[in-house]
């Protein structure tokens, strides 16, 4: 397996191989230009984040652009924004996601929660233009037993006064694109919304009732959350269903991001429990592969969100999914790399 990492706490199954005379590593390249990335923190600088994200071979980036469990957002850009984009530029990394706020919830009945976060949603729409980012995925919520018919609702009206007032923030550097904004499938526990395909079908439909363009919205799926749904994400012939099913009921121009994890919960448990690349439930993960390289995917973009992004298994599943990608088989990982954190990096710009 390829990896690349500190040597103090590089895992001993995953020697590294020589990097390039700019730091890159070479790994397996997906199919038709697609692009794979990761998550990783920037709290430690932005321009390091971008340098590590151009050695580990991610082409591709999801970051915070402010702390992720706080209601309190940054006057101004970061300082060291101009110079990060400069960065990125410079190895072809891109698209940029953010991913928005834990705290956001658009489908609960309580009306002061649902005004908090409509305001932070289109806080960070806002703010990630001036990142130059493509996307603004947030997690749609859960309706706090109000039920799924009432936090469609809720979803479809929250989603529409956020694109409103994200439209008259501040503009991008240089005219840049408004993000789009992309929901993300839930895998069920605690009301979670979005859980199979047929409630984000509806999500859709209640969203462009609203009058909301369908260039203004993008769907995101996330493979754990689809695994704890219910859905198979293991095998080649499940994701090949989920795929088709995705083009029946939402259209696959609809899916911009994919959340590439394995899942340390069982299918069908409702859980979310992200996991490094093949060292979960999914079994050796040819499934995963399959969806890295599936045809009908090409225009798709993917962000891992697996453990320990901060403490070097970035690279670790970087290469992992490459490798799945090009329908090679992994090794196994050794009992330390099942005990580092699992959440995803949290911290965001200095």
């Amino acid at each position: 397996m390829l990896a690349t990492m500190p040597s103090s706490r590089r895992p001993t199954a995953a020697p590294a191989p020589v990097p390039d005379a700019a730091g890159a590593v070479a790994l397996p390249a997906l199919p038709d230009g697609r692009r794979l990335g990761a998550h990783l923190p920037l709290g430690e600088g932005m321009v390091r984040a971008a340098e590590r994200a151009h050695a580990i071979g991610a082409d591709a980036l999801q970051v915070f652009v402010d702390n992720p469990t706080s209601w309190r957002r940054r006057a101004e850009p970061p300082p060291e924004l101009p110079a990060f984009l400069d960065r990125l530029a410079a190895y072809g990394i891109g698209p940029i996601a953010v991913h928005a706020s834990y705290l956001v919830n658009l489908a609960g009945p309580a009306d002061d929660f649902f005004e908090q976060s409509i305001a932070l949603l289109a806080s960070e729409l806002a703010a990630a233009r001036g990142y130059g980012a493509r996307f603004v995925n947030v997690h749609i919520g859960s309706h706090k037993g109000a039920g799924v018919e009432a936090g469609i609702v809720r979803v479809a009206d929250g989603v529409a006064r956020v694109l409103d007032l994200a439209d008259d923030a501040r503009p991008g550097p240089d005219g840049a694109a408004r993000p789009l904004l992309v929901l993300e499938n839930s895998a069920g526990g605690g009301g979670g919304l979005g859980v199979t395909l047929g409630e984000l079908e509806a999500i859709f439909e209640a969203v462009a009732a609203r009058g909301v363009p369908a260039d203004r919205l993008g769907l995101c799926l996330d493979t754990a959350h689809l695994w704890g749904a219910g859905y198979d994400v293991a095998t080649p012939e499940g994701v090949d269903a989920v795929v088709a099913e995705v083009e029946r009921r939402l259209g696959l121009a609809r899916l911009a991001m994919v959340h590439l994890n394995d899942s340390k919960a069982t299918r069908g448990s409702r859980l979310d429990r992200h996991q490094h690349l093949g060292a979960g439930e999914m079994g050796d993960a040819t499934g995963l592969g399959r969806l890295l390289a599936h045809p009908a995917l090409a225009h798709v973009a993917f962000y891992l969100e697996t453990p320990g992004m901060d403490e070097g298994y970035d690279a670790v599943n970087v290469a992992r999914a490459r490798l799945l990608a090009a329908g090679h088989p992994l090794d196994p990982l050794p009992p330390e790399a099942h005990a580092v954190r699992g959440a995803r990096a949290r911290t965001p710009a200095a």
